[in-house]
């Protein structure tokens, strides 16, 4: 249910921030989300990248239907010397989803870490 409620979070906090801020604001909103709900650090890296690369497939779709694959289509005949806009999408989607990934790491990894400490010093 944590991991739904994240997934979910790290999804609407980071479409929201896109808006406003720049592309790396999603390993911000991921690194603050696993600060905020524990999870083991397989689990929080595995829903940021999950949520992010979802959000980023959904908007590169959505944005690529709306200009009829003509910039898609461009980039990826500079980028990858032929014509494939689904690949680009995926290519971005895993570069996102890979930085959202290490921060919600990082965030879970601190909570973690200062968790230990916490009980270290109680003891």
């Amino acid at each position: 249910m944590k991991f739904l409620a994240s997934l979910l979070l790290v999804i609407a906090i980071s479409y929201v921030a896109g808006l406003f801020m720049a592309w790396w604001s999603v390993a911000l909103v991921a690194f603050l989300v696993a600060l905020l709900i524990p999870l083991s650090s397989g689990k929080a890296f595995s829903c940021g990248f999950i949520a992010i690369f979802l959000l980023w497939m959904a908007i590169a779709f959505f944005q690529d239907v709306r200009n009829d694959h003509i910039l898609a289509n461009r980039v990826s005949e500079v980028f990858l010397k032929m014509r494939n806009p689904v690949l680009m999408g995926i290519i971005s989607a895993v570069t996102g989803a890979l930085v959202a990934g290490m921060g919600s790491l990082t965030g879970s990894l601190l909570r973690s870490t200062l968790n230990a400490k916490r009980q270290t010093v109680n003891a």
